[in-house]
């Protein structure tokens, strides 16, 4: 008797949410042998003061109800589903990060870091021990193979929910086992196949917080982590040279910012720059904004592609995108990206990712800007 060929065995991240339980959804339904997981990342009641209460909800990705939403779609579905417990790593590598880089006055991006370190990362070497030819996510992002064989990362379809950017990071090898069901579907019809499978997510909303931060609030979380000498305090100075006053901490600005200022000058500022040096602030109108590019640290590409051509590139997630060029930066080190017009809130720390069309071709850190 002939034996049948096994079924590629792929182990889906399951927040909990309505899109990674419709991603594990497809690929069973497109023959695959499907595993499901959720990360356990942050408890609430163990690292933070004033949310002691474990059975609290909280409008995030690491909620014991989001746990019970991933394990009942799993059920429903008629697959393993297991918890596993990454909270060290994710403290180690997206926590500290974050909390480091305010401290540091840049502005950090804790998604993508839980991108690269935990979701790409960690799941990577726990597919293989669990023989998973492939790890699956919910995210609006495409892999595709050039003519050379090279994988490329591309956008989802739906514009308004692609989260390529997230993604900058990936490598060849990953992309080869990385599978993202949702890259052709719109959020829409994501939510209508929920529902005509009866998942309990189907209208469920989404989270729009860092996951492990309550109400939001960045400066206090990392208040509450700092150690004293690690407070950088100092002055608030205008543009225009005059002095407005003292600040707590250069971990409660970032550039571009407008709201929680605490400033009465009558006319609208913005926070232009932030010296960790000095611990001064620097404020001024939105024109004062204005930047025409920046240093780029640990570029990344995500193949081999030609380094002369120009790009557009994002700056922040909802960023609609700007066109410029990389150059070499002006002391022979690195890379710069210069844009072909002045963009508005360049903030350090932030991630910058390179797009040819629709093909994500890299990125890196925004390290110094470029008056």
């Amino acid at each position: 008797m002939l034996q049948s060929k096994r079924r590629e065995r792929v182990l889906v991240a399951m927040s909990g949410g309505v899109d990674s339980s419709v991603a594990a959804a497809l690929l069973l339904e497109q023959g695959y042998e499907v595993i499901g997981v959720t990360m356990h990342l942050w408890d609430y009641s163990r690292n933070e003061k004033n949310h002691c209460d474990p059975t609290a909800r909280f409008d995030s990705c690491c909620s014991h109800e989001d746990v019970a939403d991933a394990r009942a779609v799993a059920a429903k579905l008629g697959i393993p589903f297991y918890v596993l417990d990454y909270e060290e790593e994710f403290k180690t590598d997206v926590v500290d990060y974050f909390t480091a880089e305010y401290l540091r006055g840049r502005t950090p991006n804790p998604c993508v870091a839980c991108n690269t370190f935990l979701k790409f990362d960690k799941l990577m070497d726990r597919a293989k021990k669990l023989d998973c030819q492939y790890v699956a996510t919910g995210h609006y992002a495409r892999v595709t193979k050039g003519d050379d064989d090279s994988y490329q990362l591309r956008t989802g379809l739906d514009a308004q929910k692609d989260q390529s950017y997230f993604l900058y990071s990936m490598t060849q090898e990953r992309l080869a086992r990385t599978l993202f069901p949702l890259g052709e579907m719109t959020k829409s019809q994501v939510r209508a196949h929920a529902e005509r499978l009866g998942l309990a997510t189907a209208s469920k909303k989404e989270s729009m917080e860092i996951c492990f931060i309550p109400g939001n609030d960045y400066a206090a979380f990392i208040a509450e982590r700092a150690k004293p000498e690690q407070i950088i305090r100092g002055e608030v100075y205008h543009e225009d040279g005059r002095k407005l006053g003292d600040h707590d901490g250069i971990h409660q600005f970032t550039v571009g910012q407008r709201k929680g200022l605490g400033l009465a000058t009558g006319d609208p500022i913005f926070v232009t720059r932030i010296d960790s040096e000095t611990g001064r602030v620097t404020v001024g109108p939105k024109a004062s904004l204005l930047r025409r590019g920046f240093s780029v640290d640990n570029l990344h590409f995500v193949r081999p592609v030609e380094e002369s051509a120009s790009y557009k590139v994002k700056i922040r997630y909802r960023s609609s995108g700007a066109a410029g060029r990389l150059e070499a930066s002006d002391t022979g080190c690195g890379r710069s990206f210069i844009f072909d017009e002045p963009q508005m809130s360049v903030t350090p720390g932030q991630i910058a990712v390179l797009f040819a069309g629709d093909e994500v071709v890299g990125g890196g850190f925004i390290g110094q800007v470029l008056a």
